[in-house]
């Protein structure tokens, strides 16, 4: 079963960047599909971005053009930089390893695999 540890969520102001990590102990990323999550209080957790192991990625629309998800194959470790945060992008944020995406770019998550979770807070 893959370790799953995030860090670099914070408390930031609007406008601001954050990088979230997650590194992976027992996996070799390259060959997984992965995907980062977020949950606001109150609301079901949604996907944010995927990366396919072959590098193709896709976006939730209210990020497009703010976040990036990449992946270190060296330190076996995904990232999602996040850019010009929003009070709205208020939220504990997942990654997810090993899940499955369809031919659509859509990732259906790994059904264990998730990370511990890392609190980002940006105020207005």
């Amino acid at each position: 079963q893959v370790r799953l540890v995030e860090s670099g969520g914070g408390l930031v102001q609007a406008g601001e960047s954050l990088r979230l990590s997650c590194a992976a102990s027992e996996r070799d990323l390259r060959i997984n599909d992965m995907g980062w999550f977020r949950q606001a209080p109150g609301k079901q957790r949604e996907l944010v971005a995927a990366a396919t192991s072959g590098s193709s990625t896709k976006y939730a629309d209210s990020v497009k053009g703010r976040f990036t998800i990449s992946r270190d194959n060296a330190k076996n470790t995904v990232y999602l930089q996040m850019n010009s945060l929003k009070p709205e992008d208020t939220a504990v944020y997942y990654c997810n390893v090993g899940g499955s995406t369809d031919y659509r770019g859509n990732y259906y998550p790994h059904f264990t695999n998730w990370g511990q979770g890392t609190q980002v807070t940006v105020s207005s």
